[in-house]
């Protein structure tokens, strides 16, 4: 049975030691010699700034009940870490001092977090729109069974994983059976009224490369998957969104041991969009650890890249002034080619399909 990077002692548990990796690969041949702040100053960008904050993403926890190969989070069911509920209330006081219309809510499974229906009460009090990151398989367990009404009285949207519309790709990703599984958890969605197009019960799949390439076409594959699950599955879904694979964790010791690392990171560099930029998820989405620090997004925060308004001293959400986020400058390293690379690649899909 696969285990987390942490559980196994890798190298790779350590952020540093990964970061060290990515630094070390020589790229000076790429272009922009595979620096991310040059290619940003060759495009007129002097630095990265924030825009006006529109999504509050906040991971509930390291624990999931899978361990997937490609898992940027190195999240399994060996993790132990979890926000608890005095760093949720921290949460919900920042939220109030801003102007955010959507709060993700991610992990880990961020089911499994003892707090998540309170959050996604207070949230929804609040008149926010709620989205869960849902492996699916979490459905299945037998705590979750009346979740996805739940879920749906709430007009939660359910963003989930499924790498492919087809079993090997699935299986190979994530584990044996977890495409059928998944299936399953689908049916019990479709059947409480999510993806039949009604706004308020959305179910958005999101698919990343089973490999060492980029996403396809979010737009030409949609109407493929719709037509290949409602065919094959008799399952339908509302949109798609697709993510790079992004070269940390699990997946960079995939890349690592698979000896691909090196031709990955130059088709990220080489196929560097800067039409991609203005629309990066770090821009207008401010990410929340397990443990309340922040980041400038969910990658800067599996590396631990704090966001440091400052300069000098990272950020904790009990500390939270949206005026002093507004002027920091965005933390940036060789992984935010995976962002910039063709059609780009964010939490909310692709950037700008061309």
């Amino acid at each position: 049975m696969t285990t987390s990077l942490q559980e196994r002692r890798s190298p790779l548990a350590s952020t540093d030691y990964q970061q060290a990796l990515l630094n070390a690969l020589p790229l000076s041949t790429a272009p922009y010699q595979g620096n991310f702040d040059t290619a940003l100053f060759a495009h007129n960008w002097q630095t990265l700034q924030p825009a006006s904050l529109e999504i509050f993403q906040i991971n509930l926890g390291k624990l999931c009940n899978m361990t997937c190969r490609h898992c940027h989070v190195d999240a399994a069911p060996d993790r132990r870490e979890v926000m608890d509920r005095d760093t949720i209330n921290a949460c919900l006081a920042a939220i109030d001092q801003t102007n955010a219309h959507t709060v993700d809510l991610t992990g880990g499974a961020p089911e499994l977090n003892p707090h998540f229906q309170y959050l996604v009460d207070e949230c929804t009090r609040r008149g926010k729109k709620v989205i869960d990151r849902c492996n699916l398989t979490v459905l299945l367990l037998p705590t979750m069974q009346e979740l996805p009404e739940w879920l749906a009285k709430r007009q939660v949207e359910i963003v989930c994983s499924l790498p492919h519309y087809r079993q090997r790709n699935t299986d190979a990703q994530r584990g044996d059976g977890t495409f059928e599984k998944s299936i399953t958890a689908l049916k019990r969605l479709n059947a409480v009224g999510y993806g039949k197009g009604d706004p308020t019960r959305c179910l958005t799949l999101m698919s990343n490369p089973v490999g060492a390439f980029l996403s396809s076409s979010q737009a030409s594959l949609e109407q493929e998957w719709k037509t290949g699950l409602s065919k094959h599955q008799g399952i339908t879904f509302d949109r798609l969104i697709t993510l790079n694979n992004m070269p940390i964790s699990r997946y960079l010791e995939w890349l690592e041991s698979s000896n691909n690392l090196k031709r990955y990171m130059e088709l990220l560099v080489n196929s560097f969009n800067p039409d991609t930029i203005a629309g990066l998820m770090c821009r207008n989405t401010l990410s929340v650890s397990w443990d309340g620090r922040l980041f400038d997004c969910d990658f800067n925060q599996m590396l631990e890249l704090d966001c440091q308004p400052d300069k000098v001293k990272a950020m904790h959400i009990r500390d939270f002034h949206p005026e002093w986020l507004l002027q920091r400058q965005i933390v940036t390293g060789r992984h935010c080619f995976g962002c910039t690379a063709g059609a780009g690649s964010s939490c909310g899909g692709s950037i700008k399909e061309s």
